[in-house]
């Protein structure tokens, strides 16, 4: 999770564009918020409380989506690099540059949900979105600053539907899981030059640069326990609720049999 780059990157500066894994900033600000989390008693743990603060949940799926869709970034194949953005917005992209250019990546984990995509508008369960103003306003603020087209992307974290009524202008909207094959099947229009030239040019930025390395590593050990502690209260939760089904089944049988 710390390898900034994707497998295959043919990138091998030192930088510290390198040095800061995916969902850093997100991850941050998640446990920053849970810094104030009062310890469960007992009797909450029992039943499976969820301990992620109701402020902090948003941006715990985000980070959880980012990870996701840095596994999938990760299966691309050699010259192309993947930049994390330390940005703490959850609004912010991640960008993605290869051979056929360059990419913004925005993560929207709206997992379970009804993703409904027209030309200029993102519903998920049926409630509009900023994404799309979004994801076209940080393209052309970075086209700008590489002196190339950047193509927004808005990868969707594990919808229940994703229905393309009409593809957004200028904007490709895709699950997180088709992400990797859309930009492997995209025409190569770049040397490798030319990409390590916007690899560089986009660390100078400071949006995706950092060099603290051991920071990042406690942030990833501290997100684990976390997301650790989350699953094993819903495996809680799903016990009870099970086992109240079952206890309710046999109180209904017993009273049709007696």
């Amino acid at each position: 999770m710390t390898d900034t780059m994707a497998r295959g990157s043919h990138t091998t500066s030192e930088d510290a564009v390198t040095r800061r894994g995916p969902a850093y900033a997100v991850i941050a600000e998640c446990l920053r918020i849970q810094t104030t989390a009062r310890r469960q008693n007992r009797l909450a743990w029992l039943f499976g409380q969820d301990p992620i603060l109701p402020d902090a949940r948003s941006w715990y799926r985000g980070a959880i989506g980012e990870i996701q869709v840095a596994k999938t970034l990760g299966s691309l194949g050699a010259g192309w690099t993947v930049l994390y953005s330390l940005d703490s917005a959850q609004e912010a992209s991640d960008l993605v540059i290869g051979p056929a250019g360059a990419f913004t990546v925005a993560t929207r984990n709206h997992s379970r949900q009804r993703v409904w995509v027209g030309e200029d508008q993102l519903l998920v369960n049926g409630h509009r979105t900023h994404h799309i103003r979004d994801a076209r306003y940080e393209a052309r603020r970075l086209s700008h600053l590489l002196g190339i087209v950047v193509t927004p992307i808005i990868a969707v974290v594990d919808p229940a539907t994703l229905i393309i009524n009409e593809r957004a202008d200028g904007v490709e909207v895709l699950a997180s899981s088709q992400l990797a094959g859309y930009l492997a099947r995209r025409k190569p229009r770049l040397t490798d030059a030319t990409v390590a030239s916007l690899v560089e040019r986009a660390g100078l930025d400071g949006t995706w640069s950092a060099d603290v390395i051991d920071e990042t590593l406690v942030h990833e050990a501290r997100f684990a326990r976390l997301k650790r502690e989350v699953d094993r209260a819903w495996r809680r939760r799903a016990g009870w609720v099970a086992g109240s089904a079952a206890l309710l089944t046999c109180v209904v049988v017993s009273a049709t049999l007696f």
